[in-house]
This record gives C-alpha cells, sequence and structure tokens, in this order.
C-alpha cells in the first residue's frame, strides 16, 4: 500500500544537532517533503542543492494582521520572503495572526479582541493576496493552541477558517494544523470536514508532546482513513519532535497515513 497524501515533514524539529540543509536532504531521501520556519540562519545554497520538494515555510519575519503599522510591516516582511520562497520552490508561505517571539508567544500579546480586529484582519489578508497574486506565491494561515501561545489573535480553528472563508481567493489557505486544533478544540475530524474547501496543508503531531502520531491520545489512522473518505488528497505533514528515533517516528508518522 501507497500513503494516500503527500507526506511532509518539519526539518526544524528532527535530528536538532545537525545542519538544517542535512535535515532536508535526509527528508528527502526517505521520501518526505520538507517544512521550514525561519529563513536567515539557513544556508540558502545548500538547501537548494538538496532537490528536496519544500512544503512550507514562514511567510515572514515579523508584522501583523490587525493593525495598520503592523500589516505595512508584514507585507513588506512576507513580499521579501516570497523572494526566498520562489528560490527554493516553496509551495505554501504560512501567515500567523501576529508574530511569534521566543517559546512560541505572539507579539504582541492580544488579552481581549478589540472591535474591528477581523476586519482590519481580512483587509490585510487581502492585500498579502494581491501581493501573492503578483508574486505567484500561495499564503496558508495556520491555527495555534491557547495554551502555547497564549493572546495570539485568530488563533483558533474558527478564527482561521472564518477569515480564510470571508477572503476566499485562491492565494490563501488554511494551514490546519491538527496538535493545535486538539488542545484548543477537538472534534478534529468535523473540523476538517469545515476547513476542507480551503485547506493547503494538514499538519499533525500528536498530544500531549508534540511527538509522532502513536504516542498520544489522538487517532490518526482514523482521521486519515476520514480525510480520504471526504476526498482530500493533499500534504500531510507530521510537525513533531520524535520521542525516540527520528528515523522510527517518521516511519510511524509513514504508517499512520498510508491507507
Amino acid at each position: 500500500m501507497a500513503p494516500a497524501f503527500t507526506l511532509a515533514a518539519c526539518a526544524e524539529m528532527l535530528w536538532r544537532d545537525k545542519p538544517i540543509a542535512w535535515r532536508a536532504a535526509k527528508l528527502h531521501e526517505m521520501g518526505f517533503g520538507v517544512g521550514l520556519w525561519n529563513w536567515p540562519e539557513w544556508d540558502l545554497d545548500a538547501l537548494e542543492k538538496t532537490g528536496a520538494n519544500f512544503t512550507i515555510m514562514n511567510g515572514y519575519l515579523e508584522g501583523r494582521l490587525c493593525d495598520e503599522q503592523g500589516a505595512d510591516m508584514l507585507l513588506r516582511s512576507a513580499r521579501e520572503t516570497a523572494q526566498i520562497g520562489k528560490r527554493l520552490g516553496v509551495d505554501r508561505l504560512n501567515l500567523h495572526g501576529t508574530g511569534l517571539g521566543d517559546g512560541g508567544l505572539p507579539i504582541p500579546h492580544h488579552g481581549t479582541f478589540a472591535p474591528g480586529m477581523e476586519m482590519r484582519a481580512r483587509d490585510t489578508l487581502n492585500r498579502i493576496c494581491d501581493l501573492a497574486e503578483q508574486e505567484g506565491v500561495i499564503f496558508s494561515l495556520e491555527n495555534l493552541n491557547p495554551l502555547d501561545h497564549p493572546g495570539c489573535p485568530f488563533g483558533s480553528t474558527q478564527a482561521v477558517l472564518s477569515l480564510v472563508y470571508a477572503i476566499n481567493r485562491p492565494q490563501l489557505k488554511i494551514n490546519l494544523d491538527l496538535y493545535h486544533t486538539q488542545i484548543g478544540e477537538g472534534d478534529l475530524i468535523r473540523w476538517c470536514e469545515a476547513c476542507l474547501p480551503w485547506i493547503g496543508e494538514v499538519q499533525v503531531a500528536d498530544n500531549p508532546g508534540r511527538f509522532e502520531p502513536g504516542t498520544g491520545e489522538i487517532n490518526y489512522p482514523a482521521i486519515a482513513r476520514a480525510l480520504s473518505d471526504m476526498g482530500y488528497s493533499g500534504p500531510v505533514a507530521m510537525e513533531a519532535f520524535a520521542k525516540g528515533n527520528e528515523d522510527a517516528a517518521l516511519e510511524a508518522f509513514r504508517a499512520a497515513f498510508t491507507l
């Protein structure tokens, strides 16, 4: 049997004592696409030489969705990052509601949801789509969980779906991270169904611990069957740490999403 999906893994979270290009080459050798985070410290020449399929990377270095200054920062940063994404052939450039600092804490922290924030976020995302159309790239908006990323605006699965649904442009997809959905909302299969028309990538890790499938409470083989039954055949990426051996963790992930 073969995997029913295009499988990838986040190079940033595996073999963390190795150079990023070594990790990308290893994943490519094992038949996985490669996910990346921020690019300024990478050896881009070495990454290019790996021949890997880079499925996703962060699409900005700074900026925010819901205020004018933050939106201008985001657009400048996203335009610069789009050039790196095109150089590496990255499939999707990933966004969050605001910048993330040390430990994933949002910059700035939003304790309350102020009136007008959603309308400003929609305006910013439409500007992002205009940029994406000009540059020939695709952006995605990722959901986050409130425990690891407290105070991040538009972090919930519901908020991300609401924004992407409202924009409804082909340049903006959902990066549906089921690890975050499990912590924030649960009910994973129905969230997959709700987000399905806009999903650009599904990301997975088990909970608790953010390790590979099979180490926690989430029934990923059942989710794989449900995704296939609803007609999803796109990328599924393991954005997780290995609980033990990285090769074994990746094979457990592959097995969970092989039907």
